[in-house]
């Protein structure tokens, strides 16, 4: 039997959420974005930010609740949680009416790579500069 296993690494679009499922174990939740940047062929600079929405069980909900927060740049190995429907990515209806779409990783392991007070990356980790990470383009 295979283990799927998904990693990426961003920026947190907002502080984490806890709650508690019905036999009192926590939950956090907290929406990474992932940036690619490249030159397309008339040499613009082309950025597409692409949104995760992650979820954490247990002592480690616990933990990231504490520790990050808002622009807190963290390391997300888990499994992808596709729509029971189509087995794609979540999808959503924006503020202003248009569609948008998002994947779920239900995490396994989490590395913080920022201090909890601090937004910027450790200079042995390069960061990615987030593109569209307002509240109105943060589908969670």
């Amino acid at each position: 039997m295979t283990k799927q296993i998904v990693i990426t690494v961003g920026r947190l679009g907002r502080d984490p959420e806890m709650r508690f499922m019905p036999n009192g174990n926590p939950v956090t939740s907290f929406s990474m974005a992932t940036d690619r940047q490249w030159k397309n062929s008339e040499g613009e600079k082309v950025k597409v930010t692409t949104w995760t929405r992650v979820s954490v069980f247990g002592k480690m909900a616990d933990i990231c609740n504490q520790y990050l927060q808002k622009g807190s740049l963290a390391y997300v190995a888990g499994h992808l949680n596709p729509d029971p429907t189509t087995g794609g990515p979540k999808v959503y209806q924006k503020q202003d009416g248009t569609w948008g779409a998002a994947y779920e990783v239900i995490a396994e392991d989490i590395n913080f790579l920022s201090s909890s007070h601090s937004t910027e990356a450790p200079s042995e980790h390069p960061s990615p500069e987030p593109v569209g990470t307002s509240e109105e383009d943060n589908p969670f």
